[in-house]
């Protein structure tokens, strides 16, 4: 159901910049992939441990992004979307796709990479949906401000999950949104190739991440 403010709201946030950050973020995790190594022994039970912890993490990410295009999906800045995900969290995408970043650095075999690509993705989506919860709150007043006041930020409550009866869909940001997710998955059998080449011996290591 939308809402709609009385007073006139204000533009909705540009996520170039956001864009730009976490295009980075993608390239510094390529070198630590390509030219490090993690601390545990690849190959070993506590790096496969590590690394199918990691894998469940990117596939958490991969169905929870599906699952909240579902719900918002081309609806974005249009209305005020409440149930599914949204009831839970008022940010389920950028929860997911923290949580993904984090498996992405577990797959990797190390802790230490999670933990960095976590907080960094966690750092720039709250930058990013405290903007957008202003402007949201400019545009939808009375309703978003008790929305907010009931639903967390960012940290999913699944005792507060409600759903509806039926809603609509675009296909074309399901699709979007599976193919991008796909990318996540890429990296599992990349993250393979790649251990192959090192122990190989064909692709030099010149560090060690813990």
């Amino acid at each position: 159901m939308a809402y709609t403010s009385l007073k006139s709201a204000p533009n909705a946030f540009d996520q170039h910049k956001r864009l730009i950050v976490v295009q980075v973020a993608a390239v510094l995790a390529l070198i630590l992939l390509l030219f490090g190594k993690p601390a545990l022994a690849e190959g070993s039970d506590g790096h496969e441990i590590v690394e199918t912890i990691g894998f469940a993490m990117v596939l958490t990410c991969f169905l929870g992004r599906l699952w909240s295009i579902l719900f918002v999906g081309g609806r974005k800045n249009d209305e005020l979307v409440m149930s599914g995900p949204f009831s839970i969290t008022r940010n389920p995408l950028y929860f997911f796709s923290t949580v993904g970043a984090a498996g992405i650095g577990l797959m990797f075999g190390s802790a230490l990479a999670a933990g960095m690509l976590g907080l960094a993705s966690f750092l720039v989506f709250r930058f990013t949906a405290r903007k957008e919860a202003e402007y949201l709150a400019g545009k939808f007043g009375a309703a978003y401000a008790a929305y907010a006041e009931r639903t967390p930020s960012f940290w999913p409550n699944p005792m507060l999950y409600r759903d509806e009866a039926q809603w609509l869909f675009s296909t074309s940001a399901l699709w979007n949104t599976f193919r991008d997710g796909l990318y996540f998955l890429a990296l599992f059998p990349i993250i393979e190739a790649v251990e192959h080449l090192r122990l190989s011996g064909d692709l030099p290591t010149l560090f060690t991440v813990y």
